[in-house]
């Protein structure tokens, strides 16, 4: 009987309440899709953890990959050389067409990555020195650089809170990091993933330094080094030259549900819109705006 009264009236009310809870879910849906647009989509190539153009080489002493596969594309498997341990289920593919599609993908998430408007412009800044220190870590944006970017000492990322806190780190040309540098994440959100949204754009090459322990997913435009003995927490991807690797560690996060510009809606905005409504035509007995008369919802 309750449950057949409740019907009755948010049938008999819907025609006033409809309007204002249409509105109240585009704003909700806005609010949605905006957040979701600041995203980084890397398709297919979330799986790897290692993807080149023209080979993959760890000669001058092994490494050790899990949470995801070495790619190389078009290059063949003779131009991966040296020890790449690589943790099952996970495994090599080359010069087919999953490392193709994933290198499509990169490209579409380097031009992704690319195109988002800065948070702020750190071109004349050192990561660790004048910019991201213990006393005033970096909060989740996007921070351009007009040619290379350095790395020295720590830089600080105050997640603050966030599962997935976003960074992205449009570099012109080089990323270079010191030798015992580092990425440190703090204020971590429940269940967070160190390094899986943290994205570094990077418009020619980049080279990491003795012992650097890096956190994110390195997407460069030429190529990848390690100087030797660095961890990565991400991936290294490059979209036209090669990755060397030297006694290198990398630990990739799984591959996420694929967010952001160009991936249809799975039914986020579909609910966003359905509890707007839901709420106003059940719990909405009385609406008033500033400077209009309240609307008396009989029942």
């Amino acid at each position: 009987m309750m449950l057949e009264t409740f019907i009755l009236r948010a049938l008999r009310n819907g025609p006033k309440r409809i309007p204002i809870g249409l509105g109240f879910a585009l704003a909700l849906t806005f609010l949605h899709q905006n957040a979701s647009a600041r995203q980084v989509n890397l398709g297919t190539a979330n799986k790897f953890a290692v993807l080149a153009y023209s080979a993959i080489s760890s000669t001058a002493g092994p490494s050790a990959i899990s949470g995801g596969n070495v790619g190389l594309y078009p290059d063949g498997l003779s131009s991966i050389t040296g020890t790449i341990a690589i943790t099952p289920p996970y495994t090599t593919y080359a010069a087919d067409g999953f490392a193709l599609t994933a290198k499509n993908d990169l490209t579409t998430a380097y031009n992704q990555a690319a195109g988002l408007a800065p948070t702020a412009n750190l071109t004349s800044d050192v990561l660790g020195v004048t910019v991201g220190t213990a006393i005033a870590p970096l909060t989740p944006g996007v921070y351009f650089f007009s040619s290379s970017a350095q790395l020295t000492g720590t830089l600080y990322l105050n997640d603050e809170g966030e599962k997935d806190p976003f960074f992205d780190f449009q570099i012109g040309t080089t990323l270079i990091t010191a030798s015992s540098s580092s990425v440190v994440e703090l204020n971590q959100g429940a269940g967070t993933i160190l390094g899986s949204s943290i994205f570094w754009q990077v418009g020619s090459s980049a080279t990491l330094g003795t012992y650097t322990a890096f956190d994110g997913n390195i997407l460069a435009y030429t190529s990848i080094t390690d100087d030797g003995y660095s961890t990565v927490n991400g991936r290294l991807l490059a979209m036209g030259g090669a990755v060397t690797l030297d006694y290198t560690t990398i630990v990739t996060p799984p591959a996420e549900k694929a967010v952001g510009q160009g991936v249809p809606d799975t039914g986020g905005t579909l609910l966003l819109l359905g509890s707007g409504l839901g709420a106003l035509l059940a719990f909405g007995r009385r609406v008033s705006f500033p400077g209009l008369k309240p609307c008396h919802c009989p029942g």
